[in-house]
């Protein structure tokens, strides 16, 4: 019988550099691409073509309605356009308006009255409405100042309001 000879000698490994192992993964990676690319035509062949993506439009703004005035008094009426005003454009402390639009009670309520003289009048009604369950209350603004948050503002906004058009006022 004839054997062929047996070697127990080894080839050494070759040592690749950097490169020539960029060099052999980046071959490797086309080759899968490929083959991933030619995967998905076959496997997408038998979709019909798909309508284009719909551009998405955001629906408009819609802001609410604003409620009627209640009163027909001109200071009711001023008071009742400032609690809008502290609604929709925010309340602040320390100052008559801040970087954003919000304001305090006598921003408002001077932003909303038609005249110096009704807006004097309205911050009037409002401190007596205030200085009925809070007697050390001075002046609105320090008032205003020592709240946390606009639901008592509001509130005695309301009162106000409905004192002025219980006057006539």
């Amino acid at each position: 019988m004839n054997t062929a000879p047996t070697t127990t000698e080894t080839a050494a490994p070759v040592e690749l550099d950097l490169d020539a192992r960029l060099a052999m993964v980046g071959a490797l990676m086309d080759e899968r691409l490929a083959y991933a690319n030619i995967t998905f035509e076959v496997d997408t062949a038998h979709l019909p073509a798909a309508d284009p993506i719909p551009t998405v439009v955001a629906p408009p703004i819609i802001q609410p309605a604003t409620s009627p005035c209640p009163y027909t008094t001109p200071v009711a009426a001023t008071l009742h356009r400032a609690r809008v005003r502290l609604e929709t454009a925010g309340w602040c402390t320390g100052q008559l308006r801040d970087e954003q639009g919000a304001t305090c009670l006598i921003g408002a309520i001077r932003a909303e009255a038609g005249n110096r003289g009704q807006a004097d009048d309205a911050c009037a009604v409002l401190l007596e409405a205030i200085q009925r369950d809070f007697a050390d209350a001075d002046t609105v603004p320090s008032w205003n100042d020592a709240q946390r948050s606009p639901r008592l503002a509001l509130l005695y906004l309301d009162r106000a309001a409905a004192l002025a058009d219980s006057r006539g006022l």
